[in-house]
């Protein structure tokens, strides 16, 4: 049995697509047809159902699937055997939500990279769960640790969020003492359907709202705030990117989340994985604590601006 025969068998279970197998793997959909076929008259089996919705595993391809699985991890690890213990190689691909991956990530990614330079990173900013079993993502970032399926969990950091406000918004309105006072502004916020997580529901844990202005972007959201269109809850690790927006009421009201990073529990014996989780976790970390201090160093240069509202 031919293993690029089975990587292609993987890449269209993953996928449920010729197409998206193909780009997957960068061959063309009739090549992965054939490639198909061709493991299916090996295996004198039937391994996919051809659907409207797609291509599902029959009862023989699930069966193989699992077998197909462990050659790929023979074939990875051999391939780590040989790189040996210098530094990281090859493509790691890492889904997140796009607030992390939008003010964080990047400059933790890119120093990764620096000590790295065989490495390729990709980052997939989408607002929702990744499925790691159909290899979306090599691991991924996601706001709550999961409670089901074949997954290693680690928590990558916390972090704080707040409301918050531009200084040319707090200008020309009255003062913000306390959150009664925000009955009068136009929230921004998530737009409530496409809240796929609990911990994102920031306006109903604080009992502010209903939000006017909403996206399930957050950086459609801290843009709103740029522009002085009304105020709402931000990562703080965003603010050093946002100049001109301050933290408001932060003695009323302080939300605490996490971040936990997430591995197909298959993946546990992938030692470049592992390093490259152990590095991530590593420069997050580092990274948070500095944006954290850039925050506290602006606000203590503002604390006599007229414009700051009471805390």
């Amino acid at each position: 049995m031919d293993w690029d025969d089975l990587r292609v068998f993987l890449a269209v279970a993953r996928t449920e697509s010729l197409s998206a197998a193909g780009k997957r793997l960068k061959i063309d959909p009739a090549t992965v047809g054939r490639r198909i076929a061709r493991l299916e008259e090996a295996t004198q089996a039937r391994l996919f159902a051809k659907s409207p919705q797609g291509y599902a595993l029959t009862e023989e391809g699930a069966r193989l699937l699992p077998h197909a699985e462990r050659a790929e991890r023979a074939a990875l690890a051999a391939g780590e055997s040989l790189s040996g213990p210098g530094g990281l190689t090859g493509l790691i691909r890492l889904g997140a939500p796009d607030g992390c991956a939008n003010y964080l990530l990047p400059q933790v990614l890119a120093r990764i990279c620096d000590a790295n330079p065989g490495l390729e990173v990709q980052i997939v900013a989408l607002p929702r769960v990744f499925n790691l079993s159909k290899r979306e993502a090599d691991m991924a970032i996601a706001v709550s640790r999961p409670e089901a399926g074949r997954l290693t969990v680690q928590k990558l950091t916390d972090y704080g969020l707040h409301l918050a406000a531009s200084r040319d918004y707090l200008a020309r309105v009255p003062p913000i003492r306390d959150a009664a006072d925000l009955k009068a502004h136009r929230i921004i916020g998530y737009i409530p359907d496409m809240i796929f997580d609990k911990e994102l529901d920031y306006l109903a844990e604080i009992g502010v709202g209903p939000a006017r202005l909403t996206s399930n972007s957050v950086s459609v959201q801290l843009n709103w705030l740029r522009t002085g269109a009304g105020v709402g809850v931000v990562h703080d690790f965003s603010l050093p990117a946002a100049p001109g927006v301050t933290r408001i009421l932060t003695g009323q009201v302080s939300l605490v989340r996490a971040f936990w990073l997430i591995r197909h529990e298959s993946d546990a014996r992938s030692d470049r994985l592992t390093r490259f989780a152990e590095q991530l976790t590593r420069e997050t970390r580092a990274e948070m604590a500095r944006l954290e201090s850039i925050l506290l160093q602006e606000e203590q240069v503002l604390t006599e601006s007229p414009l700051r509202p009471d805390p």
